[in-house]
């Protein structure tokens, strides 16, 4: 069993036309209680900080890139002393094109021009996302698509699931739905 597999979870980003999607489930099921729920919410801290100060120096956002960076490099330096966590990062960047990465606990990154996953239920995102994904879908369109896959996934892994969390970003707007599990 992998250390990864103590906490459940699913995540997954999906590109669309000038937009994207992000979703992750709604449990955090601990398998045996070993603290990797506070790695994620100390890497958070962390990098609310540090996301702060750049905003105090540089007087502007980071860009999708340079977040992906700055998070990698925090986890490159705790690479003896990993935190137990698999970021997926999305955002808007330049002429607002789509980025999206994930990366593994000591900040490889993964690029992806059209989806990436994380969590326990990633094999069968996967698999999911590979069957339902269309290159430049409409902002409905990829709601519709990223949901049914993340839904068909969290059936599958009985360690994430009760519905999930799904933010579409557009240049204009971020729409949060929330999406209600078998047992809700």
């Amino acid at each position: 069993m992998s250390i990864f597999e103590y906490n459940g979870s699913a995540l997954v980003a999906m590109v669309g036309k000038n937009c994207f999607a992000i979703a992750s489930d709604r449990r955090l099921a601990v398998h045996r209680p070993l603290g990797l729920a506070t790695d994620a919410q100390t890497l958070y801290q962390r990098l609310l900080f540090r996301h702060k100060l750049y905003q105090l120096r540089e007087e502007r956002d980071m860009k999708p890139q340079t977040f992906a960076s700055l998070v990698s490099a925090i986890l490159y330096e705790n690479r003896f002393g990993p935190y137990f966590c698999q970021p997926v990062i999305a955002g808007l960047g330049d002429d607002d094109k789509p980025f999206i990465c994930t990366m593994d606990a000591i900040g490889a990154k993964e690029l992806a021009k059209d989806f990436v996953v994380a969590g326990t239920a990633s094999e069968s995102l996967y698999g999911a996302c590979e069957s339902m994904f269309k290159p430049d879908m409409e902002p409905e369109e990829l709601f519709e698509t990223i949901s049914q896959a993340l839904i068909s996934s969290v059936d599958r892994d009985c360690l994430s699931g009760w519905g999930g969390h799904v933010y579409v970003v557009t240049p204009t707007e971020v729409k949060e739905r929330i999406l209600k599990g078998r047992m809700d």
